[in-house]
């Protein structure tokens, strides 16, 4: 086999493996849920920058303004919208999942509901980085309520 042909038939190899890998993670992140309250509060975002959140504690580069109090009914139907699927639903807490279209990467959104505002947080299930998928789907339901 010739040198060109060899590496030809090693990289569509790679690209194989990598799509296959993505695969594989799209349907892990599946087995999940969102991780809830904890000490009343949203959990914490990880180290990893696919997560934004606007409880206190959250670092400057991840945290986002909560949401307006106001919209807190709205919320189910703004989700439903953007083309989220509403999984928990009580007086104060929402959650909700939203699946990729490639992959099916599944990113976890909660709503708190607090005394004076709606702590929210976005988070990927799986992966390191997001491309600012979370920051960007909170902007959305933000921009969504301002309508």
């Amino acid at each position: 086999m010739s040198i060109i042909r060899t590496g030809t038939v090693t990289l569509i190899g790679l690209a194989a493996l990598a799509v296959g890998g993505f695969a594989a993670l799209g349907q892990y992140s599946k087995r999940g849920s969102a991780p809830g309250r904890v000490d009343g509060a949203l959990a914490p975002c990880p180290d990893s920058p696919n997560c934004v959140s606007s409880e206190a504690g959250t670092a400057p580069a991840r945290r986002t303004p909560p949401l307006p109090l106001e919209n807190w009914e709205v919320l189910p139907g703004a989700i439903a919208e953007m083309g989220g699927t509403v999984t928990r639903q009580e007086a104060d807490y929402i959650a909700a999942e939203f699946t990729s279209r490639t992959f099916g990467f599944v990113d976890d959104l909660e709503l708190r509901r607090a005394e004076d505002a709606v702590h929210v947080r976005s988070a990927s299930r799986v992966g390191h980085s997001d491309n600012g998928v979370n920051a960007a789907r909170v902007e959305d339901l933000r921009a969504r309520l301002a309508v």
